[in-house]
């Protein structure tokens, strides 16, 4: 065999060994993934024990997707918002006026899902006590009491980030076309083809933060934080995946002001939805 086909041979099995022992060897990912519990403790905006209000009644929604605007790793109850490790922060645009998450570019994740995931490389090594999330947007069913049809099935679209802009989105098989901003507490509603929208009064949206004291959040910002049960450490070492695993309580999390006391959710008699905030955040790690 002639010298330079040899070496072209070496070449060839080298880079074939190369590619082999980067298959062998994965970068691992952390792998952020959502997770909606109805039996999850209500919790009020100051992360404390929650009832319903006299008046008010509520149901628990079934999700079917969410997205985030933004994810932190806080090491301390005194880490200011902003000072934490960010991982994820969505897209943004000032299309409508002022600046506003863009729902056109959202990323959305249902019940066990993963919603992001990225090398554990590009986190930075350390111990965190805490995690943050800012809550864009959430859709899920709830049980709708009508004059004409009885007790039906619809889906609800709640935009809980600071400002949203939208140009159009469908809405279980609706489109419901906006083009501008609207601001936390704007949610669509779908059953049975028909479609209606609202807003919710401004600052009603339960935002959880149990560092309400020592690390606040701005008003209408809907960052939700929760405290994980053992310190999570990231060594930069790691050789496999790590999974964080985000439990948002939707424990009664759809609220309105009753007009007929019995429980049931009746716009047709003018019930008005007061509160659509996810009622608290446990983050929990598994490899």
């Amino acid at each position: 065999m002639k010298p330079n086909r040899i070496l072209l041979l070496l070449c060839f099995v080298a880079c074939f060994a190369c590619s082999e022992d980067q298959d062998d060897n994965p970068q691992p990912n952390l792998i952020i993934k959502l997770n909606f519990d109805a039996n999850q403790v209500r919790l009020d905006n100051l992360g404390q024990p929650a009832t319903i209000p006299d008046g008010n009644a509520a149901q628990s929604p079934t999700i079917q997707r969410m997205s985030a605007n933004y994810i932190e790793l806080a090491p301390t109850a005194t880490t200011l918002l902003g000072q934490g490790e960010v991982i994820f922060e969505g897209a943004e645009t000032n299309a409508g006026g002022d600046m506003a998450i863009d729902f056109q570019q959202a990323i959305f994740a249902g019940d066990d899902e993963v919603f992001l995931s990225i090398p554990l490389s590009q986190v930075q090594a350390g111990s965190y006590n805490w995690v943050r999330v800012s809550l864009a947007y959430q859709e899920g069913d709830i049980q709708v009491l009508t004059d004409n049809v009885g007790e039906v099935t619809g889906r609800l679209a709640s935009f809980v980030g600071y400002n949203n802009y939208i140009t159009d989105f469908d809405l279980n098989g609706s489109t419901i076309t906006v083009n501008d901003d609207v601001l936390q507490g704007f949610w669509a509603f779908e059953a049975l083809g028909f479609t209606v929208q609202g807003q919710a009064p401004e600052g009603a949206t339960t935002v959880p933060n149990p560092l309400f004291d020592t690390s606040p959040v701005p008003q209408g910002s809907c960052v939700v934080t929760g405290q994980f049960e053992n310190e999570f450490t990231i060594t930069g070492n790691e050789n496999q995946d790590v999974t964080v695993t985000l439990s948002f309580s939707i424990n009664n999390s759809f609220e309105w002001t009753e007009v007929n006391a019995d429980g049931k959710y009746e716009p047709t008699a003018g019930e008005q939805v007061v509160d659509m905030g996810l009622r608290g955040l446990i983050p929990s790690v598994s490899n």
